[in-house]
């Protein structure tokens, strides 16, 4: 039964839970055969004991800030509470960084924060923690002199006489009389309070309360003004700059636990689990306080023991009937991947019926993860489907105090790729900043949220920052609510969903980028010269320069002098974010040590920066500097001659590639364009070699500086580009996995599969390209032609099998019949992909005509809007082609026109080729059938379907009848138009991938 009364002052959780047969239960490091368990009247008496101890001692006074530093979870349990009931002011140390300017400049700042504060450690940690320390005063609790203590006590008239001042305190802090005070009323007089013989179990006479006594005690008056109302402190990660110290009053904690318990109700003879240190706030409100609230037993483990083993979590939670614990995203990936490779009579035993809620939160979580994760944990017997709750938590709010009980079902819905923070308990509210406005590209949308700085206010938020008003006046807004520093948006239902952090955006070309986005990309790509969730990535301006660079630091997983794996995880990298961001960043890999990582396993993006500024890490970028330009040195090729020196040029100036070495012979492709930049690349180098025109596919073919300047030459001498016509254009040539081909839509072109490239560094991407964009090519006249061509093209370049082919809207009809002429061959098609087409598209292709295949690749081209290019089809289609052509161009964006070199000409021929394959599939009838099929569906365009359940039901659901096996279907984000896009290819080829691997690909 959970506890009613609202008494004023903390050390209420320890009196009332010791009323109970409760406890906790703490596993010593190394060792998770047998807890030791002690009551919480156990650790009532302990600490009572304890608390005396520092009351004798000559430097202790009522008031004064202590901080707690030990690496038990008992010590800091018992010292916590010793303080408590001693009247002075707990605050849980955070671990040390290990270089001595960093401890030394951290211990100035809490000595000057905290007001010179006690610091209670034992012999150990006295020697290795502070050995350096020369501001701090440090308590050595194992030297608490016992006789010293006595003859104190004695000389000031015993221990009666000792508290009267800190009764006085604490009755003028409670506004309550002494009759109702509540934190020290078990407080005796006996032999026992200086660890004398006594029973574990005993009980303190209640008449023999020592605040009925009255003497003179000294008080710590420096801070008594600044102190009022604050039952204890906990120190801020310091991620955002230098830790600051949060205020926490008995109205909050009680406001908090109260809120959590009803938020999360748990069942009776359960119990809550940690494995974090008591200074975090999660594990010091969310677990032991809430446990104690609850009167439940409480479990404490240490980190190391579940992190390098996270069976032995699942083991702890079904042992002790946990209900309720946490875990951050990279413990929630690490149970996915050890369920994942963990055999089933290994999870033989483990039992989790009584888990209730895995809360989640310090960092975003992904919504694939969570799936994952909730389907392993309900066959192991947990009967919630959202038993994973992601959550936002602040020390500022007591830890988590808005939840979302609904994942990952709410967030699969929604289709995000991280979960929503959900909803708000009682005590707390939040709100966008009214300064905030909805994007101007969304205003249009009556649906769209307002995204901007979230603010929170209501009991459960505190009030003041400890000796920095500075700190609080900025922290508050003029109406009293407190500014978290995060971006955020909440739609219309109340959910919470976080962008980013304010300070932590990245601005590229006026182009805002989160950086945890960026994160993403890199750690979901699984380069293997990075150590996982050892990746962190920020802005950063150097010295002399006007603008910001994109800076990715990462823990490499390789030998530091390897430096062919140094060089491939550095262009992976340049590829990911230029892909993501548009620009190239400067990339800094560190060894196993350098990057530490915070109690609940993040990296501070800030701390990483200001290390990179003060130049802690410039050994480690000169070894980089020195390796790489080593390794380019004896691997690149110079230009040869005039023309491969300009291409050169005009490639780093144009790609923006700064100070990046290429050789004669890097693939162009692979170090990260996109379809613009090679457009901007051709239109770049006919204006360089002043020729008329260069045909976009001698750009494609020709993906070296050696074999494009080879190309220039023939074109500058024959004043034109003859190659015989090949369908196969190689995106990525480089890979051990099975090659991957991907055939063009109905536009015939195949740059809209250039944003997946960079995803697929061990698989080559071969694509197929319609012919007729040539000068002296025809288009296809049939579809036997097509097949013939393409068949041929494919076993000249992969002979032999298995194959995996995929094609993008009328490319999945082409992919279709490929896949069994290949198998009629005696092949094996061992993946087969349809990007958002149906079986049945007759009808569609006699649904357009010439001028709305030209509008459709228009819209596609993203040359007009799709709203626009409705508006015009009965515009246009009296006109003569020629003029269609010209009108549409006029309507058109010019600046994207340029970028992609349309002209009435190109965009003229580039139709024709289109309206050839269209007719091809107005006879088109599907017939015969395939061992299987994935089908990759979307938004479909309005005239084919209004929701995609409609089109998955009624449209997609026919590829059945011509599939021998199964048939996966995987909804995407997007529309048709856009499924593969920039926008959503991050998030297409997570699922493209899944897909791959499912069928053994």
């Amino acid at each position: 039964m959970i506890p009613t009364k609202t008494h004023l002052g903390i050390a209420t959780f320890l009196d009332d839970s010791a009323a109970t047969d409760a406890g906790i239960h703490i596993y010593p490091d190394g060792d998770l055969s047998t807890p030791e368990r002690r009551s919480y009247r156990e650790l009532r008496n302990s600490a009572q004991k304890k608390a005396h101890l520092l009351c004798a001692s000559n430097t202790f006074v009522a008031r004064k800030v202590v901080l707690i530093h030990f690496r038990s979870h008992w010590e800091n349990i018992l010292w916590f509470w010793a303080v408590v009931l001693a009247n002075g002011i707990p605050v849980l140390s955070t671990p040390l960084v290990n270089n001595k300017e960093g401890r030394m400049s951290h211990f100035q700042h809490l000595y000057q924060l905290l007001l010179d504060p006690m610091v209670l450690t034992n012999e150990a940690l006295a020697a290795s923690d502070f050995f350096d320390n020369n501001v701090l005063s440090i308590i050595n609790v194992e030297k608490l002199d016992v006789t010293q203590a006595k003859r104190r006590l004695s000389k000031n008239g015993g221990i009666e006489s000792f508290y009267e001042n800190a009764h006085d305190l604490a009755v003028k802090r409670s506004k309550i009389d002494i009759q109702s005070t509540v934190v020290h009323e078990d407080f005796v007089h006996s032999s026992n309070l200086f660890g004398e013989s006594e029973s574990q179990n005993s009980t303190p006479e209640p008449n023999e309360n020592i605040f009925d006594q009255v003497h003179q005690i000294e008080t710590f008056s420096p801070t008594c003004h600044i102190t009022d109302g604050v039952e204890i402190l906990m120190l801020t990660s310091g991620s955002s700059g230098k830790a600051k110290a949060v205020c926490l009053t008995y109205e909050q904690l009680h406001a908090s636990v109260s809120g959590k318990c009803s938020a999360l109700p748990v069942l009776s003879q359960t119990s809550l689990l940690n494995w974090i240190g008591l200074d975090h706030v999660a594990s010091l409100v969310e677990i032991h306080l809430c446990a104690m609230f609850a009167q439940l037993d409480q479990i404490h483990v240490s980190a190391k023991a579940l992190v390098a083993e996270p069976l032995n979590f699942l083991r702890l939670v079904s042992k002790h009937k946990v209900s309720r614990t946490f875990a951050p995203q990279f413990f929630l990936q690490k149970l996915v991947d050890t369920f994942d490779t963990t055999p089933t009579h290994d999870l033989s035993g483990i039992s989790l019926p009584h888990l209730l809620y895995l809360n989640s939160g310090g960092e975003a979580n992904n919504v694939d993860t969570c799936v994952r994760l909730t389907k392993h944990l309900i066959c192991l017997g947990a009967t919630a489907s959202n038993i994973v709750v992601p959550g936002f938590d602040m020390t500022e709010t007591c830890a988590g105090a808005i939840f979302n009980k609904q994942c990952p079902y709410v967030d699969v819905r929604a289709r995000t790729e991280f979960t929503s923070l959900g909803t708000c308990m009682s005590g707390i509210e939040m709100r966008v900043s009214p300064t905030a406005e909805v994007n101007a590209s969304d205003k249009e949308n009556e649906n769209a949220v307002k995204t901007g700085p979230l603010e929170l206010r209501g009991p459960v938020v505190f009030n003041r920052y400890f000796n920095n008003e500075e700190a609080t006046r900025d922290a508050f807004t003029s109406d009293g609510w407190f500014k978290t520093g995060d971006l955020a948006a909440i739609d219309a239902t109340g959910r919470l969903s976080l962008v980013g952090r304010a300070k932590d955006l990245i601005i590229i070309n006026g182009v805002k980028h989160i950086p945890h986005e960026i994160e993403s990309a890199i750690e979901t790509a699984q380069l293997p010269g990075i150590s996982k969730s050892f990746v962190v990535c920020f802005a950063y301006r150097r010295s002399g320069s006007a603008n910001e660079d994109i800076y990715v630091v990462y823990q490499h997983a390789y030998d530091p002098h390897d430096k062919i794996a140094r060089h491939e995880t550095l262009q992976s990298i340049n590829r990911l974010v230029l892909m993501f961001a548009g620009a190239r960043p400067r990339v800094l890999p560190l060894p196993c040590g350098r990057l530490e990582k915070s109690t609940l396993g993040k990296l501070s993006r800030e701390k990483i920066r200001t290390a990179l500024t003060r130049g802690e890490y410039k050994e480690q970028e000169e070894l980089n500097n020195t390796i790489i330009h080593s390794y380019r040195q004896t691997t690149f090729s110079a230009p040869r001659d005039d023309t491969e020196t300009t291409l050169m040029a005009v490639l780093l100036k144009l790609l923006d590639f700064g100070d990046l070495e290429m050789g004669i012979d890097t693939p162009i492709l692979e170090v990260g364009v996109s379809s613009v930049d090679l457009i901007r690349l051709k239109s770049a180098c006919e204006k360089a070699f002043n020729i008329a025109d260069i045909p976009i596919i001698a750009i494609m073919t020709n993906t070296t500086i050696r074999t494009l300047a080879s190309a220039i030459k023939e074109i500058q001498k024959k004043h034109q580009y003859q190659a015989k016509y090949n369908p196969v254009v190689t995106l990525q040539l480089n890979g051990s996995d099975t090659p991957l081909w991907l055939i063009h839509p109905g536009i015939g072109e195949i740059l809209v599969f250039l944003g997946l490239v960079q995803y697929f560094q061990d698989r080559p991407i071969h694509t197929l390209r319609a012919r007729g964009f040539n000068p002296g090519e025809t288009p296809f006249a049939s579809l036997t032609e097509i097949l013939q061509t393409y068949h041929e093209a494919i076993k000249q370049k992969q002979p032999k099998g298995p194959y995996a082919l995929a094609g993008y809207s009328y490319g999945s009809m082409l992919a279709f019949e490929l896949s069994k002429v290949l198998e009629a061959n005696g092949d094996e098609v061992r993946f087969l992909g349809s990007f958002n087409l149906p079986p049945h598209i007759k009808v569609r292709m006699r649904m357009l005509d010439w001028t709305a295949g030209v509008l459709h690749i228009a819209h596609f081209c993203g040359i007009i809007t799709e709203k626009r290019s409705e508006e015009l089809v009965d515009e246009l289609r009296p006109l003569p082609q020629n003029e269609q052509v010209a009108k549409l161009l006029t309507e058109s964006d010019q600046e994207r026109c340029k970028d992609l070199a349309l002209t009435q000409e190109s965009l003229l021929n580039w139709v024709h080729v289109s309206w050839s394959l269209q007719k091809i599939g107005w006879e088109y009838d599907p017939s015969g059938s395939v061992s299987h099929m994935d089908v990759f569906y979307c938004q479909p365009l309005k005239v084919v379907a209004k929701t995609r359940e409609e089109y998955r039901n009624t449209k997609l659901n026919h590829w059945q009848e011509f599939v021998r096996g199964d048939v996966v279907f995987h909804e995407v984000d997007g529309e048709h138009y856009t499924m593969i896009g920039p926008e959503h290819a991050p998030k297409f080829q997570k699922a493209l991938k899944k897909a791959l691997s499912a069928r053994g690909i």
